[in-house]
């Protein structure tokens, strides 16, 4: 057992990265040891913003760099499920960006190689890892609500450019791919409270004009071992930006304003038969609560909520939601050569 910082390398130049890994590392201690990005200039402009210490020359030398032992993975959905492989193949940990893979048979190979490697792999779901959601669990533990009878997620936002690779089917996106993931993952982390996971009863969605096979918006009905019932939602062209985990029990209700992104609202309004109060959790990051768990399942090996068959679970519910609202599962992508 160890305290000594992560050496973290990071895929690509993503956007997301300043506040999913960049922020959390600058606050744990952790060295940013390298990033590679397919425009080495990019690269270059990550590096000199961020602190990163090197740049290397392509993502397989990143993933196979010695002095990484971690890898960060926040490229296109459709590079989650080849280049986890390969750092989980080069005997690296892995941080991956949701979801794990571009469909399930891809993501079980992604748990095959955890396995064989080792490693510590972890699906970047970092909303389980905040106050906001955990008091939504313990006050399901506490009976305040009552036993659970019905949950909703929505995660919706305004529609991004035409260009954005989330509108991209090569690229493995679609509002359930990235945004959809949210709602299904919180649904089936109730499975404690609601007798088991919850299984797919219908799916519906409509597809983005001018990208066939795309959705636009996927709306998708679960039910639960105990009769418990679920919507998740989830909207890539909405009118507004909605985030929300709202929980109804046989004594009263709860609800995560922003569940997703706390940092930017950390209320969780409960009502009950005693009244109505706002809780407020901390706008601390998310992803600063996630990177800590991590650094403590891989330096004293504490208990780690996310692995990779979590992750496999969540594809496996992913492609269901697919093919029940007429949608294509999406392909997975062959690199060229793994060198």
């Amino acid at each position: 057992m160890t305290d000594e910082p992560l050496r973290i390398g990071v895929l690509g130049a993503a956007r997301i990265a300043e506040l999913s890994i960049v922020g959390p590392a600058r606050a744990g201690g952790h060295r940013l040891v390298a990033v590679a990005a397919r425009d080495r200039d990019r690269a270059e402009a990550f590096a000199a913003a961020h602190g990163v210490e090197r740049v290397v020359d392509s993502y397989s030398d990143l993933v196979t760099e010695p002095e990484i032992e971690v890898v960060y993975n926040p490229l296109a959905n459709s590079l989650h499920g080849p280049w986890n492989l390969a750092a989980l193949q080069a005997g690296k940990h892995v941080l991956t960006e949701k979801p794990s893979a571009s469909n399930a048979e891809e993501a079980a190979e992604v748990a095959d190689a955890a396995a064989k490697a080792k490693t510590v792999f972890m699906e970047g779901f970092h909303y389980l890892f905040h106050p906001v959601t955990r008091r939504l669990h313990e006050l399901l533990d506490s009976g305040e609500l009552g036993d659970l009878r019905h949950v909703e997620t929505m995660v919706a936002m305004p529609a991004p450019a035409d260009s954005d690779v989330r509108w991209s089917l090569a690229l493995a996106g679609g509002a359930l791919m990235d945004l959809g993931c949210y709602s299904l993952h919180a649904q089936r982390m109730l499975a404690p409270w609601a007798g088991g996971a919850p299984r797919l009863v219908a799916a519906r969605g409509g597809e983005r004009a001018g990208a066939e096979g795309v959705d636009e918006w996927l709306y998708a009905d679960l039910e639960f071992p105990s009769g418990v019932t679920g919507t998740a939602r989830c909207h890539m062209a909405y009118h507004k930006w909605q985030m929300s985990c709202r929980i109804v029990g046989t004594r009263g209700e709860a609800t995560a304003i922003n569940f997703v992104q706390p940092h930017l609202d950390d209320r969780v309004v409960v009502r009950t038969p005693a009244g109505e109060r706002t809780e407020e959790l901390g706008r601390r990051s998310s992803y600063t609560y996630q990177l800590e768990a991590f650094t403590a399942h891989v330096r004293q090996g504490a208990p780690l909520m996310l692995d990779a068959d979590d992750a496999l679970t969540t594809m496996r519910l992913i492609d269901a939601c697919y093919r029940a609202a007429g949608f294509p599962v999406r392909s997975r992508t062959v690199l060229p050569n793994a060198g």
